[in-house]
């Protein structure tokens, strides 16, 4: 969003407050936009010196001005921003729905949660039902399985790609098989549209983990538009950050309305904070046990959480959102210059799109091949030496970290790639604040380390 809108919308937002709060609000703005400035690192790249991070959030002077405007209305709970940005995301996102959630995280608690609702009648997940998912993820798309008194299925992914084929899933569903959870990894989609017909195919849930995934496209759709419901991370290493958020999206207005319960407490009324009887039958109810005309307020459908978000994150986000398509088009450069640049370097697996898709990516992964005269903490050393910021790929094996050791599961096939993910493969960087130099230090870094051990 530009400068002059966000004023020419602060100067609107207090129109009531009279003139002279107008001109102190348009001064503070101002005094904002003069700060960022002098604030605002310098750009030189000194390679070995700088920093080249994994992951980062890319912000400017709007956003500042964005939350600074925020925070001088002093409306702290979730309001008009919140929605706003729902509505719009939504839209972005070709999904009927979308409500916003503090992290990425809760929103996988959220749409796995959503599952077993019992407004969901015989379709819902019951504990001791199965959910396919991979082992190679990160922690909390898995979680949530485990948290329900679900049943992980683990498959193994490919290397390259980093996600499970369809007939990997396919050997994995059973008697007892309820539903599909896979992340798009690293942004590269999985092949969405065939799971999502052989989940159609076997009556079965199917949620799309798109935390590392805005911008990218599968048969040039949006990835979360195959699946009943999709989750986006709004955390600083993603593409467009709130600091701390998420989202839940889905076009069944059913499931819509059982997310926004569970994250609201677990109510039962829709009303937003600070409004009352939208439904116009707030003393007319009866429910449960309660008696007639309980306050709708109060009555509970669920057993919820608060998961809510602020205003103040809104309002960055809704900044951010103005740029994220600038952001994913950078992270797709970036991946480019990488992938070209490392074409043909001996002893390194390179990330590969799966077919059909345009990946936003969130990262580019590399994996060492087990033949190589070095193994990839040597690598990674090297890197990190150079101030060149690496990260594992997630949790490697999630079956081999404590806290899944004696959790119930089941496992289809052998996780040899999960294996060899967790001892062989990191990833650098392709966040939007990353530029041509720094990317070309990092190819020339890569290269000097193998060609001296080759």
């Amino acid at each position: 969003m530009r400068l002059e809108l966000l004023v020419a919308d602060a100067v609107e937002w207090c129109i009531d407050e009279g003139p002279e709060m107008n001109e102190h609000k348009a001064l503070i703005l101002d005094e904002v936009r003069k700060y960022h400035a002098d604030v605002e690192p310098a750009g030189d790249f000194e390679p070995g010196v700088t920093e080249i991070w994994p992951t980062g959030a890319v912000h400017d002077v709007a956003d500042r001005l964005a939350l600074v405007e925020a925070a001088l209305e002093l409306r702290v709970a979730g309001g008009s921003r919140a929605r706003k940005f729902e509505s719009v995301f939504a839209r972005k996102m070709k999904r009927r729905k979308a409500h916003l959630t503090n992290s990425g995280s809760s929103a996988n608690l959220l749409a796995i949660s959503a599952l077993t609702s019992h407004r969901l009648e015989d379709a819902r997940l019951r504990p001791g039902d199965e959910v396919i998912t991979v082992a190679a993820a990160f922690p909390t798309t898995v979680n949530p399985i485990l948290q329900n008194g679900l049943v992980p299925v683990y498959v193994d992914v490919e290397l390259g790609t980093y996600n499970p084929t369809v007939d990997m899933v396919a050997r994995a569903i059973g008697p007892k098989t309820r539903a599909i959870m896979i992340a798009h990894t690293v942004g590269n989609p999985f092949a969405v549209a065939e799971m999502a017909e052989l989940a159609a195919e076997h009556e079965l849930f199917l949620v799309e983990d798109s935390c590392d995934a805005v911008g990218s496209t599968y048969d040039g759709e949006p990835v979360g538009t195959f699946g009943d419901l999709t989750t986006v991370s709004f955390y600083p290493a993603h593409h467009m950050t709130m600091g701390e958020g998420g989202c839940v999206l889905t076009s069944s207005l059913l499931l819509s309305r059982i997310v926004e319960s569970l994250r609201d407490w677990g109510r039962d009324c829709w009303c937003e904070p600070g409004e009352s009887n939208t439904c116009l039958k707030r003393f007319s109810y009866q429910m449960g046990t309660l008696p007639h005309g309980y306050d709708h307020k109060y009555i509970y459908s669920h057993v919820g959480y608060n998961l809510k978000i602020t205003e103040l994150q809104a309002a960055l986000g809704l900044s951010q959102l103005g740029k994220v398509d600038d952001f994913c088009a950078a992270r797709r450069h970036n991946w480019r210059r990488l992938r070209e640049g490392l074409e043909g370097v001996p002893y390194l697996i390179l990330p590969e799109a799966t077919p059909r898709s345009d990946p936003s990516w969130y990262g580019f992964v590399l994996t060492v091949d087990p033949g190589a005269p070095f193994d990839a903490k040597e690598l990674v050393d090297f890197l990190e030496d150079r101030k060149i910021g690496t990260r594992r790929l997630f949790a490697g094996n999630l079956l081999r970290h404590p806290a899944y050791l004696d959790r119930e599961h089941r496992v289809v096939g052998e996780l040899v790639n999960t294996d060899l993910i967790t001892t062989h493969t990191f990833h650098v960087g392709v966040y939007p604040g990353l530029t041509d130099q720094m990317i070309d230090y990092v190819v020339a870094s890569i290269k000097e380390f193998i060609a001296a051990r080759g």
